[in-house]
């Protein structure tokens, strides 16, 4: 890989993970439509290396938001149970699928699971925190509450998570999609703990992005065995990356969730049509 191949590659994944740090997909999410459709990147090598990127997002953007206390480490936790297993099968999946030539499959679920978060965050984009709500059983069993402190609203915020068990589902598929496509899978982890268990968005983004890591680290095992990791790519991936999501920490504890919210649908927007058309083999 030329020197200047390389930087582009730096400087395009610091953008991705300056987005995916804002909105807690991880830049992967960013990454593999980018890579495919504008770098022309084949999609097992940028989902490889996109998995990899993900592990160091998690690590620099995850331990900053630990530090400003707004991670909600015992729930990430307990949900990373059903991420894992997720991941496992959703590797495996896509062995066959790369195997066999159907790649176009991976474009269009790609596209679809970003499509598909746009109706939810324009639902609750007009809501800085959730609706409070009742706490239920798996409230006290599982202890889903906590408190952070909201430099944008100047507040300390206090909240308290229900429907684990709705949560835990959507993580469990939320982990497949990581393992399928390559990414963190942050939005489906900012869906399972923003609508399924109404925690803040900030909560939801932070604690997706301690999450991503774990995930994306036992998806990228079974990538790196079947040759889809290449490692100068990951490499330059994973430092860009890792630059973009500092700075992105740096921003989203000083601007409110519903400037989070709308950047997110208009990225989703985007990348999930130009996806699926590709999928369905017009050229971008």
């Amino acid at each position: 890989m030329a020197i200047g191949e390389l930087l582009i590659i730096i400087f395009v994944s610091a953008i991705s993970g300056m987005l995916g740090s804002l909105t807690g997909l991880g830049g992967a999410t960013f990454l593999v439509p980018i890579y495919t459709l504008y770098l022309r990147i084949p999609i097992q090598y940028a989902s490889g290396a996109s998995l990899i990127s993900t592990i160091a997002t998690s690590s620099g953007a995850g331990s900053a938001y630990i530090k400003d206390r707004i991670t909600n480490i015992r729930i990430g936790m307990g949900l990373e149970i059903a991420t894992t297993a997720g991941s496992i099968a959703g590797a495996l999946s896509v062995v066959y699928i790369f195997t066999h030539h159907l790649q176009y499959i991976v474009f269009l679920v790609f596209g679809a699971v970003l499509l598909s978060q746009v109706y939810v965050q324009l639902t609750r984009s007009r809501f800085e925190l959730p609706k409070p709500l009742k706490p239920d059983w798996t409230t006290r069993v599982f202890r889903l509450d906590g408190s952070y402190y909201d430099h944008a609203l100047k507040l300390e915020v206090r909240y308290y998570g229900i429907r684990w068990w709705l949560g835990e589902s959507i993580m469990f598929f939320a982990g497949y999609i990581s393992g399928l496509l390559g990414i963190g899978s942050g939005a489906l982890k900012v869906l399972a703990m923003d609508w399924a268990m109404n925690l803040p968005m900030k909560v939801s983004t932070t604690t997706s992005n301690f999450m991503i890591g774990v995930t994306a680290a036992t998806g990228s095992s079974i990538y790196w065995m079947f040759g889809y990791i290449q490692p100068f790519l990951a490499a330059g991936t994973a430092i860009g990356v890792l630059i973009g999501s500092y700075i992105g920490t740096k921003v989203l504890v000083r601007i409110t969730n519903k400037t989070i919210r709308h950047v997110f649908t208009a990225i989703l927007v985007i990348l999930g049509v130009q996806m699926i058309l590709r999928g369905l083999g017009y050229a971008i």
